[in-house]
């Protein structure tokens, strides 16, 4: 009896869902005056205009990626360290991707610095070219200064965590401990 009123009530509502629906024809006559019209079209106009500008949006340069470029790369300058003291410019030479990609990845939305730095990386490279290991010294110790680079720290991961996971570039660095029980 109760899946017999179950049928029903379906097949009910099956040709409810389809039955014509009798409506009243409603008017296709605007009702609106001039100025009505025109402060809706320059409403809509207004934001047509302000749309490219979210187009912008795309996140290429952020505070992240500005983070992650001086973690990387300022972490490739800073180990040149050792090579610069040495004098071994071929070492140096080898990483001048690293310079560059420093340059364009901090600095990419500060104009008057990002010349600057490439100014100073464009001295450095040539007095590296030149053979020059006193001026590489003092070029790259200035470079280091005005550009406030410092290596990443070296965390253990009893002193705590540096990373979470396996996309954050501190992971596999020496800062990237992390406490596993």
């Amino acid at each position: 009896m109760k899946y017999q009123l179950f049928l029903c009530s379906l097949a009910i509502a099956g040709a409810a869902a389809f039955a014509p629906a009798s409506q009243a024809r409603t008017s296709t006559a605007l009702n609106m005056d001039r100025r009505e019209v025109m402060g809706k079209a320059a409403f809509v106009a207004a934001g047509l205009v302000g749309l490219p500008a979210l187009a912008n949006a795309d996140g290429s340069v952020s505070f992240a990626t500005i983070g992650r470029a001086r973690g990387i790369y300022g972490g490739r300058v800073a180990g040149l360290k050792s090579a610069v003291e040495k004098g071994d410019l071929a070492a140096i030479a080898e990483d001048q991707n690293a310079f560059i990609l420093f340059n364009s990845g901090v600095y990419a939305r500060d104009k008057p610095k990002l010349k600057a730095a490439n100014a100073k990386t464009a001295e450095l490279f040539k007095a590296v070219n030149a053979g020059d290991t006193s001026a590489v010294k003092s070029i790259y110790a200035a470079y280091i200064k005005e550009n406030e680079i410092n290596p990443l720290p070296a965390i253990s991961s009893d002193g705590g965590q540096g990373y979470s996971c396996d996309y954050d570039y501190r992971a596999r660095t020496s800062a990237g401990a992390i406490y596993v029980r």
